[in-house]
């Protein structure tokens, strides 16, 4: 059992990672084909709240969903990354549930404490 759940998480990190990469790929791909003849913008000056960005868009899950559903390539890139980093909470998850099937209480509770940390984290971001 425990070879079958050390083989799952690491296909996991492996799918994980080539989905991410081909998500990315797609959005890059769409990025360079609608955008690739523009020419370079001036990034000596960034300002955060210019009401060009659209930052919504960019910044919650829904403008995301929204922007990979019409084809944004921005979006699509933004998608991949957020697979990314789903990848290793994952790995993180399938740990926990190793541990309890194993009845290991002190690495089921170090990794539920890990678990704790990352959600914890991910809703004080703004």
């Amino acid at each position: 059992m425990k070879t079958d759940l050390q083989q799952l998480i690491g296909n996991t990190l492996r799918w994980g990672v080539t989905i991410a990469c081909l998500i990315a790929a797609i959005g890059g791909a769409l990025y360079l084909w609608r955008h690739g003849a523009e020419p370079m913008p001036d990034y000596t000056h960034f300002a955060y709240n210019d009401p060009t960005c659209h930052p919504a868009e960019y910044t919650t899950l829904e403008g995301i969903w929204q922007g990979v559903l019409s084809g944004t390539a921005r979006s699509w890139i933004q998608l991949g990354v957020i697979a990314l980093i789903l990848t290793p909470i994952m790995r993180v998850v399938l740990s926990l549930v190793g541990f309890l099937h194993e009845h290991d209480r002190l690495y089921a509770t170090l990794t539920a404490i890990v678990l704790a940390v990352i959600i914890s984290n991910s809703w004080n971001i703004e």
